[in-house]
């Protein structure tokens, strides 16, 4: 039996997931550890655990990306055997919000997608030992992907369409100096001062009027009224990014969907191994035992955190009540909150049905069990900050299975490559800038699934603003039909007399998500659990709704991490968790991000900068001189003096 109390102690010990927003990187005598941020092969050592877990029994709630991450980490760095794992998922497959189904008879069916870049280094150091897809031994999943995104670079060449299919320009951010001073401010801030602050509280309307926003929000999904916290966690995660996001450069993409591409092969590899999946079981409650708080306790124990330990399981599988008893052995690891709970559907004839939505939200299955947690202590975070406003966390999409029409003919217009090609399309998403729903569109690598035909396209629609009557379609998108989507669709693409030959030839299925941005919703801290909240000794929390030190959500690599970060604290295996990719303290990424929001044509003490540095080993840092480079430098200098009062401010403010 293994002394709680102690482990607790050395839980707390072992730094498992550092920060490098802390940690002033050094060298002591007693530093045994890598740099918080320190990226690269020397963290893929063999941990050693403190313990044997040959005989304990791990139950993961929930089989997303996270849980599914939590299996291959209790494996490979825990060493408990396979067989003892077990997956207690509510749905009949596994995936959660990954999600990929449907075939061209019917249609398919994709609910989201997320965009990816370089460094997911946690989500790579999973899928490095994943077997292919396609390839033959001994390829991984991250040898198919990286040799797919070598040979065929991703990128857009008409990001933004007005005017019913009129390419918009889409060269420059297009941000007035203001705004830029107040990115710049933003990322100065400390993040403590920024609970419950909404982004639209932060800037001016000039802001929301850029081409940066409607880059940005269209992209990552942000809306004015999300966290502006975690808007400047984006900023710092994405830096090195940001002079791809105008045209998409910076993005990678799978073959296939990403349910194809990634949940099979891992949940495929787990099975291998032994590990147990369990479906149609919804967990509603946990057991947990609380140690009553020492009231004797000495001054130099008064920090002491009373224990909690899940004793048991409560759960329904397929409808009947089933108990599971937990030992202090074994292990308890749950996905709190999915963003894709109480998905409501409709086709090309049907609208979703919303009747419940509102009078049910946050109470459906999906959020049974983390509002239960809440209700015991607070260590478990409040759901109902993320759960309680439909009307701000939901938007819509639609899943286009399309034959030869009007519609793929305007598509290749639009394409790097002819779709058909296999070769990389649109590129990523491409926005309407005069829809009222702020409707975006893509085409990805063709096929989308690996049993499509041919002569089909998949095709994905999303709109942000959906509560508002369409352009042509005069209805809020929810209230919409498939065929109504397409003629919206078909209207800002300039093809809608030629609708009815779209609609003879494209199946919708459509998706209403009431939460599928509620992890953006404005927090402050304390409203996300920690990943092993204080005093637990054999419960994790994943996913998308717990803290972690400074990445952002709703990434499938901030699944990954927390899966990792739970393992780690949770068998206190002696390895770490870096911190996020350390770009943002790279002064190559800083002077780079700071001229591409000045949309290339320099930054604030360009000319110091470039005298200094002219004929050195390090001038090659700086970005390309535009060709008014020294005008403007002259202009930015001017403005330096003109917003000193502001910048001297910047850290205060």
């Amino acid at each position: 039996m293994k002394n709680t109390n102690d482990n607790q102690k050395q839980l707390d010990r072992f730094p498992h997931q550092p920060d490098a927003n802390k940690d002033y990187p050094h060298h002591t005598p007693q530093n045994t550890l890598p740099f918080a941020d320190k990226i690269g092969n020397y963290q893929r050592n063999i941990g050693r655990p403190t313990n044997v877990y040959k005989d304990s029994k791990v139950y993961i709630i929930g089989a997303g990306i996270a849980g599914l991450s939590s299996a291959y980490y209790f494996i490979r760095d825990g060493k408990i055997p396979a067989e003892n794992i077990t997956f207690l998922e509510q749905l009949d497959i596994s995936g959660g919000s990954m999600d990929g189904s449907g075939n061209a008879k019917d249609g398919y069916l994709i609910r989201g997608g997320r965009e990816m870049e370089f460094t997911y280094e946690n989500f790579w150091d999973v899928f490095q030992d994943i077997p292919a897809v396609e390839m033959p031994e001994p390829y991984s999943v991250l040898d198919e992907y990286r040799l797919i995104n070598d040979d065929d670079p991703n990128y857009s060449i008409a990001r933004l369409l007005h005017n019913q299919g009129e390419i918009q320009d889409f060269s420059g951010f297009e941000l007035k100096k203001s705004d830029q001073l107040a990115i710049i401010r933003l990322l100065l801030k400390r993040k403590e001062a920024l609970d419950d602050v909404r982004v639209n509280e932060y800037f001016s309307d000039s802001f929301f009027e850029s081409n940066f926003w409607i880059f940005w929000s269209t992209m990552f999904a942000f809306e004015k009224w999300h966290s502006l916290l975690e808007l400047k966690l984006y900023m710092h995660r994405f830096l090195h990014d940001l002079d791809g996001l105008h045209n998409m450069s910076m993005l990678v993409f799978p073959k296939y969907n990403q349910y194809d591409g990634f949940i099979v092969p891992l949940r495929n590899y787990l099975i291998e191994k032994g590990v147990t999946f369990q479906y149609n079981t919804s967990v509603t409650d946990l057991d947990i035992e609380f140690e009553q708080a020492d009231n004797s306790a000495s001054v130099a124990d008064s920090a002491h955190e009373p224990t909690k330990m899940v004793k048991a399981i409560l759960a329904e599988v397929e409808g009947t009540p089933t108990t599971i008893a937990i030992t202090e052995n074994d292990y308890v690891v749950v996905t709190t909150g999915t963003m894709t709970e109480d998905s409501r559907y409709g086709d090309n004839h049907t609208a979703p049905n919303l009747d419940t939505v509102l009078g049910n939200q946050g109470q459906s299955t999906g959020w049974t069990l983390w509002n239960t947690l809440a209700n015991k202590s607070a260590v478990f975070g409040h759901p109902e900050k993320f759960n309680g406003n439909v009307a701000e966390s939901s938007w819509m999409s639609a899943t286009l299975t399309c034959k030869p029409s009007a519609l793929i003919d305007i598509l290749k217009t639009l394409s790097v490559n002819d779709p058909y090609s296999g070769k990389t399309a649109t590129g990523g998403i491409i926005t309407f800038t005069d829809s009222n729903w702020i409707m975006s569109f893509t085409c990805n690598r063709q096929p989308h699934f690996p049993d499509q035909p041919d002569d089909t396209l998949v095709l994905w629609v999303y709109s942000l603003l959906m509560d508002k009557e369409g352009n042509y379609v005069k209805k809020p998108m929810p209230e919409c039909t498939g065929n109504e989507i397409l003629a919206e669709l078909c209207y800002h693409l300039g093809i809608i007399d030629q609708l009815d030959h779209v609609v003879e030839n494209t199946l919708v299925r459509s998706a209403y998500m009431p939460y599928i941005t509620s992890q953006f919703m404005a927090r402050a801290h304390g409203d996300r659990p920690e990943i092993v909240p204080q005093g637990c000794t054999n419960l994790g929390l994943v996913g998308q709704f717990v803290e972690t030190k400074n990445d952002v959500v709703f990434t499938i690599e901030s699944s990954v991490r927390t899966a990792r970060v739970a393992v780690y604290s949770l068998l206190n295996v002696k390895k770490q968790v870096p911190d996020i990719d350390p770009s943002q303290y790279d002064i190559r990424h800083l002077l780079r991000a700071a001229n591409t929001l000045n949309d290339g044509k320099g930054f604030i003490g360009e000319n110091l900068l470039r005298k200094l540095l002219k004929d050195t080993y390090y001038e090659h840092i700086l970005p390309p001189a535009h060709l008014d480079s020294q005008e403007e430098s002259k202009r930015n200098d001017f403005i330096f003096s003109e917003y000193w009062e502001s910048i001297k401010g910047l850290w205060h403010k």
